[in-house]
């Protein structure tokens, strides 16, 4: 069986680490993430990649140790974290997913030096934040706001809301198309998720949806998930989630080959989410 590059250069790094080369490991590490990263998503496999990435998260986390400070890692981290637990946690242990989801986090605000502190530091630390670091802070608000939407019964991450939204505000304002028209992913399940005491609001979810679903023309089938999931529940639109679904269940996961493992996680996901159908309208 041909191996994959992510199959590849996680031994390779094991070993070099084992051997007593952390420093090297380190380097090496560093200037393979991109490529590491991107093979993953790239991996349409959902049981190799569930299998796998919690390896080369701790391996990634004990090369951490060497250099804390190391912005690539710290990055992948959060961005691996993230992506574990949406894809294959949170359905079925939300408190587990929520752990991670706080672990990304803490990554993610040290890969942009950056600390829980008061709304105005924050605010003020983001105006900082510029193009070239919109890779952790993208990672580090889809983690923040993953975790409140498991948390809303959570006085707590209630009152991180202004927090995590201030970070989405920054997040559109250097890109809103970003991973795929993600940003307004986020703003639209934020909108629709969350009761209009909470800043929820349905008809501006569904313009976040529609927006996002034009920047990847419907191939990133997060968006259609979540539009599902979140507002034609909110509003019960039947034939909109039943329309979503099908839509997703015709179309190839690897249409978009960049996210190939996220469409076809989604698609799994789809099919759980239409069997719930009964249940989510009335």
């Amino acid at each position: 069986m041909k191996r994959t590059r992510f199959q590849r250069v996680v031994p390779f790094l094991l070993m070099v680490y084992l051997s007593g080369c952390a420093g090297l490991a380190v380097q090496v590490t560093s200037a393979l993430v991109p490529d590491l990263t991107k093979a993953f998503f790239e991996e349409c496999d959902l049981t190799m990649a569930r299998e796998s990435l919690p390896a080369q998260l701790k391996l990634m986390e004990g090369l951490l140790k060497r250099a804390p400070q190391n912005r690539e890692l710290l990055t992948a981290l959060c961005m691996g974290f993230t992506g574990y637990a949406m894809l294959f946690v949170e359905e079925e242990d939300p408190e587990r997913a929520s752990r991670l989801y706080l672990r990304a986090r803490k990554y993610g605000l040290q890969a942009l030096d950056m600390e829980m502190a008061s709304l105005e530091a924050l605010q003020d630390a983001l105006k900082r934040i510029g193009a070239g670091r919109i890779a952790p802070l993208f990672w580090t608000t889809l983690s923040w706001n993953a975790w409140i939407q498991l948390n809303l019964d959570n006085p707590s991450a209630l009152g991180e809301i202004p927090a995590a939204e201030a970070c989405l505000s920054r997040v559109m304002q250097i890109n809103p198309d970003y991973f795929f028209g993600s940003p307004y992913i986020i703003t639209g399940s934020m909108l629709a998720a969350r009761p209009k005491i909470l800043g929820g609001d349905a008809a501006e979810a569904r313009t976040s949806f529609l927006k996002a679903m034009a920047v990847s023309d419907g191939r990133f089938f997060l968006a259609p998930y979540y539009y599902a999931k979140y507002y034609a529940v909110r509003v019960q639109d039947k034939a909109l989630f039943l329309n979503l679904i099908q839509r997703v269940e015709q179309a190839r996961p690897d249409q978009l080959k960049e996210v190939c493992l996220i469409n076809t996680a989604v698609q799994q996901k789809m099919s759980v989410l239409k069997e719930m159908t009964d249940e989510l309208f009335f």
